[in-house]
């Protein structure tokens, strides 16, 4: 049964997403690469901890400038906020596929990316006097984002070229171990881009979250409204 709006539990907060994400191509055709990322979480824009999150993958980019990966995730996620589920992290490992693909409406350059999750995610004691894993529960969740960029000050997205970006993302649980949180969270930001050259580009902006916790408290639904700041580097080894 769909919960309204009152008996929801609001948690605003403020994070900070900082990533460094890499592609090393594996042949001079760039037919094959790997994908490496490190994203650095935090709470209150820099002050503790919200997530860590590295991630790589095999990818292979057809002649189109699409392309498919398969990877594996490594996530820690530490309680935050005035909801947490206890005061130790979880660990998480993910494997996950993705097919993206690119397109143009006018100068404004358009990329999606679908990803599939299976995530095993730890099942910790909350109430034991240390860290404890349990269990593991098994999740499967649906991705789809696109991201728009329009360069300002080329027609094209060249070198040294200024950039505006726009980009939604939505997340979907779905599997049997999926509990209230079948929509899992959107993701919204607008950002300013620099591509300096096909090494080096990068993107600095805003973005929302709304998030749907997986638990319930006090027999509630606990949704994250989460505004903050996003800085990604890409550095691409040819």
């Amino acid at each position: 049964m769909p919960y309204s709006f009152a008996q929801r539990l609001s948690d605003h907060n403020t994070p900070g997403w900082y990533a460094m994400l890499g592609t090393l191509y594996l042949n001079k055709k760039q037919k094959t690469s790997i994908w490496l990322e490190y994203q650095w979480r935090r709470d209150d824009i820099i002050g503790s901890w919200q997530q860590s999150l590295a991630r790589t993958g095999f990818q292979y980019h057809f002649k189109t400038g699409a392309s498919a990966m398969a990877g594996y995730s490594f996530i820690l996620s530490y309680p935050y906020g005035d909801y947490p589920v206890g005061p130790y992290h979880t660990t998480e490992h993910r494997i996950f596929e993705q097919l993206m693909w690119n397109g143009n409406v006018g100068r404004i350059f358009l990329n999606h990316r679908l990803r599939l999750e299976q995530r095993f995610v730890s099942k910790i004691d909350q109430t034991a006097p240390t860290y404890s894993i349990t269990d593991w529960t098994f999740l499967n969740r649906a991705r789809y984002q696109l991201r728009a960029a329009l360069p300002i000050n080329h027609k094209k997205l060249t070198d040294k070229t200024w950039y505006a970006l726009a980009f939604d993302e939505i997340m979907i649980g779905f599997g049997k171990n999926v509990k209230q949180n079948i929509f899992d969270q959107n993701r919204i930001g607008l950002l300013a881009g620099y591509q300096y050259n096909k090494v080096l580009r990068a993107e600095f902006g805003v973005f929302n979250q709304t998030l749907q916790q997986a638990s319930l408290v006090a027999g509630k639904p606990v949704f994250q409204y989460n505004n903050g700041i996003l800085l990604n580097v890409f550095v691409t080894k040819p």
